[in-house]
């Protein structure tokens, strides 16, 4: 569908008058319309992060982490326990592994498995330095897991949201039945929404933590997703 987009958004603008001056025109008006958009979803993450820098999220923060505390019980400890472990280091090396596999193996296309890998390579890289960019600390509450890193933003969050964002995308690009899209497409967002709400249950992030990493690991989502389509597209239509 993206691929579509570019390649019919590249010969409109190439059938226009500027498009038939500047052969490179398709290429650059699409580039810019791209990342304009991916500028829109940095501002908001920015606005966010303003407001929770100078400490305009603490009744946001507080009501919702209240509400969730509020639900506490030893079946709930032991699933969000298990699902932030899933999105843990060791976590994603058996997840990456197995979609590695299966993508490679099954749909051979090895460039998708280098591609979820690049994803949560860049997520989890921007995390380190923006946890040391906004020097939070971890919310003053009893914490069910051990933390030792920083608080925003949450890198679980944005770590579930850069890696299962990618595979929803790329699970509506596999040739398998729509009904199995729509299964698969469940498990993966209540995977991403299970994850972030597991570290405000645990104690460990603020809500406005979790919503910062969900914002920044959707926009990593759909920077790659534009930066590997162009890709095929300058790959299938060179400008020589």
């Amino acid at each position: 569908m993206i691929r579509e987009f570019f390649s019919s958004s590249i010969e409109k603008v190439r059938e226009s008058s500027f498009g038939s001056k500047l052969k490179a025109s398709p290429y650059f008006a699409t580039i810019v319309i791209s990342f304009l958009i991916v500028a829109a979803g940095i501002n908001i993450f920015i606005e966010l992060s303003a407001n929770v820098k100078a400490e305009l999220m603490g009744g946001f923060d507080k009501n919702i982490t209240d509400s969730i505390l509020a639900l506490r019980s030893p079946s709930l400890t032991e699933y969000f326990t298990f699902v932030t472990d899933v999105g843990d280091v060791q976590g994603y090396l058996v997840v990456v592994l197995l979609c590695s596999g299966l993508i490679f193996y099954v749909f051979r296309k090895w460039n998708y498995v280098v591609q979820v890998i690049l994803v949560l390579f860049l997520a989890t890289i921007s995390n380190v330095i923006l946890k040391r960019v906004f020097d939070r600390a971890r919310p003053d509450i009893e914490h069910l897991v051990s933390v030792k890193t920083l608080s925003y933003p949450s890198g679980h969050a944005m770590s579930s949201m850069a890696f299962y964002g990618f595979l929803i995308y790329l699970v509506y690009k596999f040739q398998i039945p729509v009904w199995m899209k729509l299964i698969l497409t469940s498990i993966l967002l209540l995977l991403i929404i299970s994850i972030g709400t597991s570290r405000i249950y645990l104690g460990v992030h603020f809500p406005s933590d979790v919503l910062g990493g969900w914002i920044a690991g959707g926009i990593w989502v759909f920077f790659c997703i534009v930066v590997f389509n162009l890709i095929e597209t300058f790959r299938r239509d060179p400008l020589t």
